[in-house]
């Protein structure tokens, strides 16, 4: 993507306004945000859900397709919907859906050196199984980058964008959020943080490309909100620019 694109430019104006100076923690959301969001590891991941969810409930795929999107945009998680709704027991759900193949998912070494600049402690915060970000961790090259994972289970299933779950996790690691930056590629999973104090990073497709067959349309809502400090496409680009500003 060249330097002349309004992303880039819309991304470095809204950057050279902030300081990250500050920062002593780093979070980051792992799917789709540590790794490009055009491997088809999230597809997998909904593939499995919409079988899991068809099979539990004696629904057709269409229909469970319907719940699990439905259940998503409500409680923040499928999970979550599932399991306040149908009382289901979250472990076999997590065992399952996040048994996928990581083939294209090739390691990240600029990424690592990257993260190995910033100053202070860098921690993962995803909605999903610590198991799966320990393995996503581990094929990417990064994990040695990272203190601690945050996973569903840790939150006590309760999961972003819920305050009670970003609050329950400054907690947990002792987090000051005014100083502390947060990397996502949800917006609505940056509102609260931002409400708290930290730094907050989207981090989008090349060129803000939206792909219907990864993502539903109402996930790319809220990329122009206050709430968002920087949009970058580059997620190793940009901490490279905040070590050399």
């Amino acid at each position: 993507m060249s330097s002349s694109s309004p992303s880039r430019s819309a991304e470095s104006a809204r950057t050279a306004k902030l300081d990250f100076s500050h920062v002593e923690t780093w979070v980051f959301d792992l799917d789709n945000t540590l790794y490009p969001p055009g491997l088809d590891l999230w597809r997998q991941i909904d593939m499995k859900m919409r079988a899991y969810i068809a099979n539990f409930l004696g629904l057709t795929l269409d229909e469970a397709f319907a719940l699990q999107k439905g259940y998503y945009r409500k409680y923040g998680t499928s999970l979550r919907g599932l399991m306040i709704e149908h009382a289901m027991d979250p472990d076999d759900f997590l065992a399952h859906v996040h048994a996928i193949d990581l083939a294209s998912l090739d390691a990240a070494p600029a990424l690592g050196e990257a993260l190995g600049a910033l100053p202070g402690r860098k921690l993962v915060y995803t909605n999903g199984s610590r198991g799966h970000a320990d393995q996503v961790l581990d094929k990417l090259g990064i994990s040695e980058h990272f203190a601690d994972v945050h996973d569903i289970v840790a939150a006590e299933f309760h999961p972003k964008p819920q305050e009670s779950a970003y609050r329950g996790f400054l907690t947990r690691f002792d987090v000051d959020p005014t100083r502390a930056a947060m990397f996502e590629d949800l917006a609505r999973n940056l509102e609260v943080p931002a409400m708290l104090g930290m730094r907050t990073v989207l981090v989008v497709p090349p060129g803000l490309a939206v792909n219907p067959a990864d993502r539903e349309a109402w996930e790319h809502e809220g990329r122009d909100g206050a709430h968002i400090d920087v949009v970058t496409d580059d997620l190793t680009a940009f901490l490279n620019g905040l070590r050399s500003s």
